[in-house]
């Protein structure tokens, strides 16, 4: 692979509040199955659709360190050994992380042309998209500091928007001159942008040579890019992670590569994208995203309607009866349900803020808890006792540990248990259960092919997740 081989990078932070409540802080929308006829999360997809590109490398990915697992496994399932996982112990917006990619690409004495991406963006004409970013390319070895802007259909208030030199044809992919950045607009702004050809809608994805946004960052945020450098030389190998010093990352300014750089330069340049391009920013622009039926509605899961007009309704577990209603969307979780008009779908971003603010754990966190050797569900709990459904996967064992304040009582439903308590080790099979006293160290494993589903029954003073002990784990918890 040569030196201007193309790198990706693909951005995974965010909590994408305004699609709760099925995205949440634990589990955001970037790995969520959200379109119905594709059956992979949106992180899988923003990958996958790169895959006819030529002279292509695996992807780096920086993430919070919190999904570090949930990255990990979903690049399994499509069979992808990402270059790097980049692990930010806290969000500095899109400038460190760029810097920190285009550091880490270049250790080797490489210079790769970048291609930036966000996780949770929806492309639905590939082969289009294929073209353009080949385009850019050809810019990008020429220096140019390339962005994407999406030809405007109507006057979003939700996007940012970019003043090119010269008109934006579609079937013409000419990189212009980039005049200015404008942040999101009012309505009034917006409808007025759009009459003119000069203005696109900023996508946020964007491609230049490492070696050319490292010497922008020193000409523009040199404290940033120094800071970057000395978070990824003293980072540490963690698994399959490369963690960030935390004491140099945290202190980068959180501001994002448009501010620190392409406002600043005079080497950007844009591109039209016209390839059904959508942010997935809120469930308004799902729906739009989605086909319907002939009352404009769609429709997931267990519903039933009866005169119901342009909505979009989505049951996850219960069964959703809607009689006589219009432009209303609704989304039925394990444990909350949304219901509000289309047109305020952005605002489901201060709802969740409020709902963090009051400590409703429904805000930040589902019943459905992913870990690095499966799952678990809440399925019911009191003071002193809790009920939960675990699901392990193949070949995969929780870690060796202790509880100071509960004792436990596992019974299997499906598939087979390895259990091991103090000195004891057994075999569980289907409707199998066994006793683990408070204090007793003990571990759970799948030595099966298929998963492993069992009812853990908790009793005791204190049932919080920080009551574990581990004496052993092979994840580095």
């Amino acid at each position: 692979m040569n030196k201007s081989y193309l790198q990706p990078v693909i951005l995974c932070g965010g909590t994408g509040s305004r699609l709760w409540p099925l995205s949440r802080e634990s589990f955001p929308k970037q790995f969520l199955n959200l379109i119905s006829g594709n059956n992979k999360s949106l992180l899988q997809n923003t990958h996958l659709r790169l895959k006819n590109l030529k002279n292509i490398a695996d992807p780096i990915l920086i993430c919070n360190e919190q999904h570090r697992f949930i990255i990990a496994e979903q690049m399994r399932e499509i069979n992808v050994k990402p270059k790097s996982i980049i692990l930010e112990s806290i969000g500095r917006n899109t400038a460190p992380a760029v810097a920190t990619a285009a550091l880490k690409s270049t250790l080797n004495g490489d210079d790769p042309i970048l291609l930036v991406l966000s996780a949770d963006h929806i492309i639905n004409h590939k082969e289009r998209f294929i073209k353009v970013i080949e385009k850019g390319y050809d810019f990008s070895t020429d220096g140019r500091l390339i962005t994407f802007g999406v030809l405007p259909t109507s006057p979003e208030t939700g996007f940012g928007y970019i003043e090119a030199k010269n008109q934006l044809v579609k079937n013409k992919l000419e990189a212009e001159p980039i005049i200015r950045f404008i942040e999101k607009p009012n309505y009034e702004l917006a409808s007025k942008l759009i009459l003119d050809k000069r203005f696109s809608w900023n996508s946020g994805v964007f491609m230049f040579k490492a070696s050319k946004i490292l010497e922008e960052f020193n000409n523009f945020e040199p404290k940033l890019l120094n800071l970057c450098k000395s978070a990824l030389e003293t980072s540490k190998k963690d698994l399959d992670f490369l963690r960030l010093n935390n004491d140099y990352f945290k202190e980068c300014k959180n501001i994002s590569v448009d501010k620190a750089i392409m406002e600043k330069t005079n080497l950007g340049s844009v591109l039209p994208l016209d390839v059904g391009w959508s942010d997935i920013g809120n469930w308004n622009s799902i729906w739009e995203n989605e086909k319907k039926d002939k009352d404009g509605n769609f429709i997931k899961g267990n519903v039933i309607t009866e005169n119901v007009k342009d909505c979009y309704l989505r049951a996850e577990n219960r069964l959703l009866v809607a009689l006589g209603i219009e432009d209303l969307i609704i989304v039925e979780s394990n444990d909350s349900i949304l219901i509000t008009k289309h047109h305020l779908a952005q605002n489901v971003k201060l709802v969740v803020n409020e709902l963090n603010r009051k400590g409703f754990i429904e805000g930040k966190s589902h019943k459905k808890n992913y870990r690095p050797w499966g799952n678990y569900i809440s399925i019911a709990e009191d003071l002193r006792w809790q009920v939960k459904k675990i699901k392990v996967k193949p070949g995969k064992s929780l870690s060796l540990q202790m509880h100071h304040h509960r004792a436990e009582h596992w019974i299997v439903v499906t598939g087979t248990a390895f259990v091991e308590i103090d000195d004891k080790k057994k075999l569980l099979s289907e409707n199998e259960s066994v006793y683990i006293p408070l204090g007793s160290k003990h571990r759970l494993s799948n030595p099966g092919k298929l998963d492993l589903t069992l009812i853990e029954v908790q009793s005791g003073s204190y049932l919080g997740e920080d009551d574990i002990y581990r004496f052993k784990d092979e994840y580095g918890r």
